[in-house]
């Protein structure tokens, strides 16, 4: 039913009950006039209740139907107008949202080349730091978000360059070192600063090849002083050949100390007769300082040898010999 239609329907359903109401009254006079035993109240008392229910709840209905009409009225001009609003704000907000939209493609537009250079800086200031991965980053979002591609090529390429030299740099200050190690023949320094190079640049051919290259170096100095050493012995400076054989048994295996054996033997042997003559003739001279030296020179150098079982011997009275004043006799 149509809420406009409400109050007419009221008005009609309580027409009818009335009517009702009517007839039950009208019966209950029509019992009531009649003589007993036939007389009758109840339908007329039915009916007067009746008259007095449809009187009285008739204008209240009315009433109410009329309020719910003007509620149902005020709701829908209320739903009505709310729709109207939201409609309104819908349309309002799209076009905001397109302004927004169309003010960050301004925006984009208008800054590009600023974003552009700050990329740039952002770019070179981390190969300044060697932060190569994160500067091949920006360089490939220049590309991807900015569409430059030539000029994200350029800076790949500048950021490979720089890293690669570097690399170098950090490798020639490393062989640096490892030179150095070599001509103080610290062999097991540079083999470790080898490793350490390996460790850190693997697969490069430069690098891996060092340990060989520190064994070629150790043989070669190992070759130079066994001809030092040969061309003393060929001088028959011994002395110098003692110091070079020092050296070279840093160098010698056990195969190539045995076939140096007689030589070696021989050599001490010619050494520790010359300092045997020498001691002598410093004694007989009453070179007592001499003496003393060259004594002490066999004890140290040849402690197992017989001469030096005699000097030491005799060292003490030398010693006192020589703190004695010049001039003083045997």
């Amino acid at each position: 039913m149509d809420k406009r239609n409400t109050g007419s329907a009221v008005n009609w359903m309580y027409a009818v009950v009335l009517v009702v109401a009517l007839a039950v009254f009208g019966v209950g006079v029509f019992l009531a006039i009649q003589e007993p035993p036939k007389r009758d109240w109840t339908m007329l008392g039915a009916g007067c209740i009746g008259l007095i229910l449809v009187l009285t709840t008739w204008p209240l209905a009315i009433a109410h139907a009329a309020a719910r009409d003007a509620a149902s009225r005020v709701g829908e001009e209320t739903t009505n107008a709310l729709a109207d609003r939201l409609q309104a704000i819908s349309v309002v907000l799209n076009e905001i949202n397109e302004a927004q939209l169309l003010s960050d493609r301004a925006k984009a537009v208008a800054y590009r080349e600023k974003d552009r250079e700050a990329l740039r800086r952002a770019i070179r200031e981390d190969i300044a730091k060697r932060d190569y991965e994160a500067a091949l980053v920006l360089a490939n979002e220049m590309e991807s978000i900015f569409g430059y591609k030539q000029e994200a090529m350029k800076f790949r390429e500048e950021v490979f360059k720089h890293q690669e030299e570097v690399f170098r740099r950090q490798i020639n200050e490393a062989m640096g070192v490892i030179d150095r190690h070599c001509r103080a023949e610290a062999w097991s320094d540079a083999l470790r600063e080898a490793e350490r190079l390996m460790n850190a640049y693997k697969g490069d051919p430069q690098v891996m090849n060092l340990p060989q290259e520190i064994e070629n170096r150790r043989q070669a100095h190992k070759k130079q002083l066994i001809d030092s050493f040969q061309d003393a012995l060929h001088r028959k400076d011994n002395d110098g050949a003692i110091e070079i054989l020092k050296k070279l048994d840093l160098y010698l295996t056990r195969a190539e100390a045995d076939q140096m054996q007689d030589t070696v033997r021989n050599l001490f042997k010619e050494k520790i007769n010359d300092l045997r003559t020498q001691f002598a003739l410093a004694v007989q001279d009453h070179k007592w300082h001499d003496s003393v030296r060259i004594g002490e020179m066999i004890v140290r150098d040849f402690p197992n040898s017989g001469i030096a079982r005699e000097v030491k011997e005799k060292l003490e009275t030398l010693r006192q010999r020589a703190a004695e004043p010049e001039g003083a006799g045997v």
